[in-house]
C-alpha cells in the first residue's frame, strides 16, 4: 500500500506542472499513454529525459468514460464549488473516479484528469473521490496550503520562496531561511474590523472549513452526501464559528457581527485579501468600503441570477420556519418536527442535492456567496474573476463571510425557537450533582487560560510549480494557548453508571459590559468537549487535558510533516477523515491583556440517553474520534442522540433570564478569565506551552499590540 500511497499523492503534487515532471519527494515519473497527452507531449520517452531522477510509474491504459463536462473549465479558469455549473462539472469527475473498479483504473483515470483539467477542479473532485472510495479512504489527505499556498499566504510569498528554492538548489548545503509572514498583512488596524483579522485569516481554521466541505459535499453521490445528520452538522458546525467570531470581536471590544439581512444596502465592510492566483495567474479581487450587491449575469460561468432571487429563497426559508412546513417537489408538506426538522432545514438551506425542493428554496446560500464574491465584476465587464469569498477555502477570511452566515444562522435560530423549551426535569441527571469545576495550568493562576502568539513553519515545495525540489519554508504567526487541564468533581448518589460530560465557555459580558441574558449567552456558548465517563457511587474526580478535547484536530496535522508518520496520534493514515476538525490552536478565544471574564459551563446527562446504536462496528472509525463534535465518526452515525448544542439549542424555559436560572444540579457553572499576553514563542514550542522556553517578547516589534 505504501508505493500506491506514494502514488496517488504524487498526483496531488505541483498541480500546475505536467504529470510526466518528477513528482513527490521519490521523484515519481509518470510515463502516460499517447491518449492521455496533447498533441505536442505525445510520443515522447518519459524515462529518457526524467528516469534517472527517480522511479518511473507506467500507467495502465483504460477506456475513459465522457468527461467533456468537467473538461469545459479551463487549466486557467477560477473554479468555485458554489457556482452551480462548477459544482456540475465537480459532481460528474467525483462521480467518474468513485466508479472506477480497481485502484490501477483509478490511478490512470485520476492522471488523465490530472494532466488535462483544472488543477482546482481536480484536486477537489480528487480529495472527495480519496475520502470516500473503500481502497483509498485510509490514504493520507494532505492540507491544501500545501499545494496551493496561494489561498492561505500573503502576496509575494510564491515569487520569494522560487528564488529561496532556486538559492538552495545552487549552492547546496546553505541554510534555507523561512519566510516570515507578518501578522498585519491586509490592513492596518485604522480598519477596526482588522482587529479580528488573526482569527479570519488562520491557516488552520480555513483549512478546517476546506475539510469540512470535503467530507460533506453538498453534491455528487447519494451515498457521499447524505451521511448522518449531515445537515445539521452544516449547522451546528456554521453556529459555532459565529459564536467564536462573536466571542473574539468582545475580546477585542468590537460588537456581535450583524446579519446582512437587507442585500441592496451598501456593505461598509471592505476586504483586501493580497493573495496571488497562481493557477488563474490573477490577483484575487478585493472589495471597497459601501459597495452594493448587483444582478449576476456572467455567461462565462453560465450565471445568471438576480438579488430579488436571493430575497424570494430567504423569505421561503423563514416562511417555512414560521410555518413549521417544507413543501416538497411532489407539493406536499413535510412536518419541521423537534427530531428531523433541523436537518432538513440544514439541507434546504445549503442547498445540497438531498434538498427536499431545491426548485422552490433556491440555492441561497451558495449564490450568496458567489453575489458577494463578484460584486467587484458582476457581468464580467472586466473580465474578473471572483474574490475569496467565492472559495470554500478562502471565503472565511472575509469579514461579509460572517454577516452572510449571521444571516444563515439566524433562520436556524428562527427554527430553534419554535420549539419547545427544555423542562428542568428533562435537563436533569438525578442523582447525578456536579459539585465543582476548576481549570489549572502551567505558571497560570488557577481558573485562567493564557494566550500568547506563536510561529510556526509550514513547507512549501509541493506547491512550488517549476522550481528546484528544495524544502522552502514559510513562517506564519498564530493564537496560541497553554495546555490546561479540567478538574470536575461529580457526586453520584445512585449506582455506578455511564454520563455524557458537556464542556462549554461562554463570555460574561456583552458589548456594553452589562451581563448577558440566557437567551443571548446561550448563543455565545462554545463548545469545548464532550465525552463519555463511567462514574462511581458516591465521590468522582475527573481530569481531562485540553488535547483530549474532541472538538479539535491535534497541533500537529495542521503544521505538520508529511514525511513524520509519528507527527500525529495513531499514525499518518489518520489525518484524513481525522484532519476535518477544529484546528487546536484555536480551540480558546485570545481574551485580552487585563483578563476577560468568562463563564465555563459543565453539564452530565444520562449516556443511556445519549446513545446511538451504530450500524457499523466501531473499529470502522479506525480509531478517529478527537474531532466528532464538528464532523461526526467516518461510515458511522453522530455518536450523539441529543440535538446538537445542547442543551443551549432552544431558549430558555419560563422563568430562566440568567444563566443560573437556567442551572438543574446536574450542571456547574465556574467564572474564569482568558489572560492574553503579547509575546511571540519560536516555532516548535507549541506541545510545551510557551512556558519553561525561550519566548521572544517580539509583539511591539512586530504588530502593534491590540488591547
Amino acid at each position: 500500500m505504501a508505493d500506491t500511497t506514494k502514488k496517488l499523492l504524487a498526483l496531488m503534487d505541483r498541480p500546475n506542472e505536467p504529470l510526466f515532471y518528477p513528482k513527490g519527494d521519490d521523484n515519481l515519473t509518470f510515463n502516460l499513454p499517447d491518449d492521455y497527452l496533447e498533441n505536442r507531449y505525445k510520443n515522447m520517452n518519459v524515462s529518457d529525459r526524467f528516469g534517472s531522477k527517480g522511479k518511473t510509474v507506467n500507467l495502465k491504459p483504460i477506456t475513459l468514460p465522457n468527461l467533456d463536462l468537467p473538461l469545459r473549465l479551463k487549466k486557467t479558469d477560477s473554479f468555485s464549488v458554489f457556482v452551480p455549473l462548477h459544482r456540475e462539472m465537480a459532481a460528474r469527475l467525483i462521480d467518474v473516479l468513485l466508479a472506477m473498479r480497481g485502484i490501477e483504473d483509478f490511478i490512470s483515470c485520476a492522471a488523465y484528469c490530472r494532466q488535462n483539467m483544472n488543477p482546482l477542479l481536480f484536486n477537489y473532485a480528487y480529495s472527495v473521490a480519496i475520502l470516500n472510495r473503500d481502497d483509498t479512504k485510509n490514504v493520507n489527505l494532505p492540507p491544501l496550503y500545501e499545494f496551493f499556498p496561494d489561498r492561505f499566504l500573503s502576496h509575494g510569498v510564491a515569487s520569494r520562496a522560487r528564488q529561496e528554492a532556486n538559492i538552495n538548489d545552487a549552492v547546496p548545503g546553505i541554510d534555507s531561511q523561512p519566510i516570515e509572514i507578518p501578522l498585519d498583512y491586509t490592513a492596518s488596524d485604522l480598519d477596526e474590523e482588522h482587529r479580528v483579522a488573526y482569527f479570519r485569516e488562520d491557516i488552520g481554521i480555513n483549512l478546517h472549513h476546506w475539510h469540512w466541505h470535503l467530507v460533506y459535499p453538498f453534491l455528487g453521490p447519494r451515498r457521499i452526501v447524505a451521511k448522518d445528520r449531515r445537515g445539521e452538522l452544516f449547522y451546528y458546525m456554521h453556529q459555532q464559528i459565529m459564536a467564536r467570531y462573536n466571542f473574539e470581536r468582545l475580546c477585542n471590544k468590537l460588537p456581535r457581527t450583524r446579519k446582512l439581512i437587507d442585500l441592496r444596502k451598501p456593505i461598509p465592510e471592505a476586504y483586501f485579501p493580497k493573495l496571488d492566483s497562481l493557477t488563474s495567474s490573477r490577483t484575487w479581487a478585493a472589495r471597497p468600503p459601501n459597495i452594493t450587491l448587483q444582478d449576476i449575469h456572467r455567461e462565462f460561468e453560465s450565471l445568471n441570477f438576480d438579488i430579488q432571487d436571493l430575497e424570494r429563497w430567504r423569505d421561503r426559508l423563514y416562511e417555512a420556519v414560521s410555518t413549521g412546513r417544507i413543501q416538497d417537489q411532489e407539493g406536499g408538506n413535510v412536518s419541521l418536527t423537534e427530531a428531523k426538522g433541523i436537518d432538513d432545514l440544514g439541507n434546504l438551506i445549503e442547498a445540497s442535492s438531498i434538498s427536499l425542493n431545491r426548485n422552490l428554496y433556491g440555492d441561497m446560500h451558495n449564490l450568496g456567496h458567489v453575489a458577494i464574491g463578484l460584486v467587484h465584476d458582476p457581468d464580467f465587464k472586466y473580465l474578473e474573476t471572483f474574490s475569496v469569498m467565492a472559495d470554500n477555502a478562502t471565503a472565511m477570511r472575509d469579514p461579509i463571510f460572517y454577516r452572510w452566515h449571521a444571516l444563515v444562522d439566524d433562520i436556524f435560530q428562527k427554527y430553534k425557537q419554535t420549539l419547545t423549551p427544555y423542562s428542568a426535569q428533562q435537563l436533569d441527571f438525578n442523582g447525578i450533582r456536579v459539585a465543582s469545576i476548576e481549570v489549572n495550568s502551567q505558571n497560570s493562576p488557577r481558573n485562567q487560560f493564557s494566550t500568547y502568539w506563536q510561529q510556526s513553519d509550514i513547507n512549501l515545495t509541493r506547491g512550488m510549480d517549476f522550481a528546484p525540489r528544495s524544502n522552502v519554508f514559510a513562517r506564519v504567526q498564530h493564537l496560541q494557548h497553554q495546555p490546561f487541564e479540567y478538574k470536575i468533581q461529580v457526586m453520584n448518589n445512585g449506582q455506578p453508571r455511564q454520563g455524557t460530560v458537556r464542556i462549554f465557555l461562554s463570555p460574561k459580558f456583552d458589548e456594553r459590559g452589562v451581563p448577558f441574558v440566557f437567551n443571548d449567552q446561550r448563543k455565545m456558548m462554545i463548545e469545548l468537549d464532550r465525552f463519555e465517563h463511567n462514574f462511581q457511587s458516591k465521590s468522582n474526580t475527573i481530569t481531562r487535558r485540553s488535547r483530549q478535547s474532541r472538538l479539535v484536530i491535534p497541533f500537529e496535522r495542521v503544521f505538520r510533516d508529511l514525511n513524520d508518520t509519528s507527527s500525529a496520534p495513531g499514525g499518518i493514515n489518520e489525518f484524513n477523515f481525522c484532519g476535518c476538525g477544529w484546528p487546536e490552536h484555536m480551540m480558546i478565544p485570545r481574551g485580552n491583556a487585563e483578563g476577560m471574564p468568562a463563564t465555563l459551563f459543565v453539564m452530565v446527562t444520562n449516556f443511556q440517553d445519549d446513545r446511538v446504536n451504530q450500524d457499523n462496528p466501531r473499529g470502522s472509525a479506525n480509531g478517529c474520534e478527537p474531532a466528532v463534535l464538528f464532523c461526526g465518526l467516518r461510515d458511522q452515525k453522530y455518536p450523539d442522540a441529543k440535538p446538537m448544542g445542547y442543551p443551549f439549542d432552544r431558549n430558555g424555559r419560563s422563568g430562566v433570564d440568567t444563566l443560573r436560572d437556567f442551572l438543574t444540579p446536574n450542571m456547574f457553572t465556574q467564572d474564569v478569565t482568558i489572560k492574553f499576553t503579547n509575546m511571540v514563542a519560536p516555532p516548535g514550542a507549541a506541545s510545551r506551552g510557551a512556558s519553561g522556553q525561550s519566548q521572544q517578547n517580539r509583539g511591539q516589534q512586530q504588530n502593534r499590540p491590540r488591547n
